[in-house]
């Protein structure tokens, strides 16, 4: 059940407890606060294999998560082409994603769909 009080207790207290590793690691972080976004999407309804989404209103936010997820990718496999500027920029697209869903999604207790919003 989908109850945004919770969630974004829950998703502002994980994100406290990484920014540590994240100033003091980032790119050692980036793999734990991808998860966290990919969780915090899938809570609020993003379909991030569905195309249409891709195209949707939300397509601002899915870019940001799906660019900084591909550093993290890039970060796992261990590939030497990723910058420090590069993993700034995943930071700051995760950032982004984690403040609209705070702000727009668990603060208005807007679900993104009918069936969410039954479920509420």
């Amino acid at each position: 059940m989908y109850d945004p009080g919770l969630n974004r207790h829950e998703w502002e207290s994980e994100w406290q407890a990484l920014e540590d590793d994240l100033r003091t690691d980032p790119a050692h972080a980036l793999p734990e606060l991808d998860r966290l976004v990919t969780r915090m999407l899938e809570e609020s309804g993003y379909e991030l294999t569905d195309p249409m989404v891709a195209e949707g209103d939300e397509r601002e936010i899915v870019a940001e998560y799906l660019a900084a997820h591909e550093t993290v990718q890039a970060v796992e496999r261990g590939a030497e082409d990723v910058s420090p500027g590069d993993v700034a920029a995943a930071l700051t697209g995760y950032r982004v994603v984690f403040d609209h869903l705070v702000t727009t999604r668990a603060a208005a207790g807007a679900p993104l769909d009918a069936a969410d919003a039954e479920e509420a």
